[in-house]
């Protein structure tokens, strides 16, 4: 399923790197990055959640909040925020229902194989609930500063 700008978000329930329960509803009045990963700990990864984590008190600035979102554990986004000194909240989908119902759970190819997957994408929420900007297929490089970008851009 894709999801094209102007929809609304897709709501969700997941627990966080401390297990505690976070939903969309949760941010109601605040505009929402919310960026999918592949895995803790890898590379691409790792860069991407350094530069959100560098850049989080200018998203804060701008009212924003950043969660970024793998199939992986909370165990694990634990482990990976201690290890990288991360100041972002991880939020966990292990059944992949919200990666699913945001359209970034996709068949990749890597190495002449095929297999599912987590595609690297951010979206941008309004304070409404609305996608108002989506990043497809992401390259980490830039990434971040695209999107504090966008994000000031329509904060006007």
């Amino acid at each position: 399923m894709e999801i094209e700008t102007g929809a609304k978000a897709p709501s969700f329930c997941l627990l966080d790197h401390n297990e505690k329960e976070t939903a969309l509803k949760d941010f109601a009045g605040k505009w929402v990055v919310l960026y999918f990963y592949p895995k803790d700990n890898t590379p691409g990864c790792t860069a991407e959640a350094v530069e959100f984590t560098a850049r989080l008190k200018d998203f804060e600035k701008l009212g924003a909040v950043v969660l970024g979102v793998s199939a992986d554990s909370p165990k694990s986004h634990r482990t990976f925020i201690e290890k990288q000194k991360l100041g972002l909240r991880l939020l966990s989908d292990t059944d992949k229902k919200m990666l699913q119902a945001y359209g970034v759970w996709k068949k990749k190819k890597m190495a002449g194989r095929e297999y599912m997957g987590i595609v690297r994408t951010t979206f941008l929420i309004t304070p409404e609930g609305k996608l108002v900007k989506l990043w497809p297929k992401v390259k980490v490089k830039g990434h971040v500063d695209e999107v504090l970008a966008a994000l000031k851009e329509r904060k006007g």
